[in-house]
């Protein structure tokens, strides 16, 4: 065992402290995690809160001394006791190889196939689409991209030009463009997205059919498929661009939207789209709609 963890529990208020408090004696990581099971789905802008229940793990080497550390961190946090605590081996393994070992090909509707880049395709006739997500969001594993590729094997995607806006790894630009699309503009803020996005387009021999762009580089002409896997206040925000950029008679799917959300959203975007009901997974919901004319 090449590792140490010790495991404090704390209230959000301790958290940063007792965080703060392990890096200075010596932690190589310090991990916050909920200790409640007390879902944070969607904070506020500006924004990152904790769980009512926090546990914070620091990470310290195999020969690191822990009565002393465990003493020395009652002392800068000025307590008498400690919160409840315990200290546990880890294993030291591949965690690169781990994890590659547990992400397998998944299959989407009839035809749609998510396939790990270093895994062969189950079903060389399926539509196969080659994957490394990098650091960026988007594997198929989550149900909000899971509800968005199940669309695309339904509906396909056989028009000229899509938007994947919030395009995290690309796999929904990806995914549209094997199903008919001649090319998509795949949108993200985060630069690691981009790069991903990139990567997958080459590993999938469609590196001139996807631009991978920041929101300002997106054109405003109106296309006929626009996906949005991101969250319910962007959604909401983004809503009158959306109608902008999606031409009359065309589709949008949107995703990354909690149950007690859809209602909202749904009624926000009627005011220029025919929505069609919700389609759920978990407790996370699809909304899809047909642009009026």
């Amino acid at each position: 065992m090449s590792w140490l963890q010790l495991t404090l529990e704390g209230s959000p208020d301790d958290a940063e402290r007792i965080s703060d408090a392990l890096s200075s004696l010596g932690a190589a990581a310090v991990t916050l995690q909920d200790n409640a099971d007390q879902p944070l789905y969607e904070p506020p802008p500006g924004q990152t809160p904790l769980w009512s229940a926090t546990r914070i793990i620091g990470l310290f080497e195999a020969d690191a001394d822990m009565m002393t550390i465990t003493a020395q961190l009652a002392i800068q946090l000025e307590m008498d006791e400690l919160p409840p605590w315990r200290v546990s081996p880890l294993e030291d393994k591949d965690w690169e190889r781990e994890w590659m070992d547990n992400f397998h090909p998944m299959r989407f509707g009839k035809r749609l196939w998510i396939v790990p880049s270093w895994h062969a395709a189950p079903d060389g006739d399926a539509v196969n689409i080659l994957l490394d997500p990098g650091l960026a969001f988007g594997t198929g594993t989550h149900p909000t991209t899971a509800l968005c590729l199940q669309w695309l094997d339904e509906h396909g995607a056989g028009h000229p030009e899509a938007i994947d806006y919030g395009c995290g790894s690309g796999i929904l630009a990806v995914a549209a463009l094997k199903l008919g699309a001649g090319h998509v503009w795949a949108v993200d803020n985060d630069p690691q997205a981009l790069i991903a996005t990139r990567d997958n387009a080459a590993k999938n021999q469609l590196t001139g059919h996807i631009d991978a762009i920041a929101p300002a580089r997106l054109p405003e002409q109106p296309v006929r498929l626009l996906l949005a896997n991101i969250l319910a206040q962007p959604l909401l925000e983004l809503a009158e661009k959306f109608s902008r950029l999606v031409e009359p008679g065309g589709h949008i799917v949107l995703s990354g939207i909690l149950q007690h959300q859809a209602e909202d959203i749904t009624r926000h975007y009627t005011q220029w789209f025919d929505m069609a009901p919700a389609a759920q997974q978990e407790e996370w919901m699809r909304l899809s709609g047909k642009r009026r004319r």
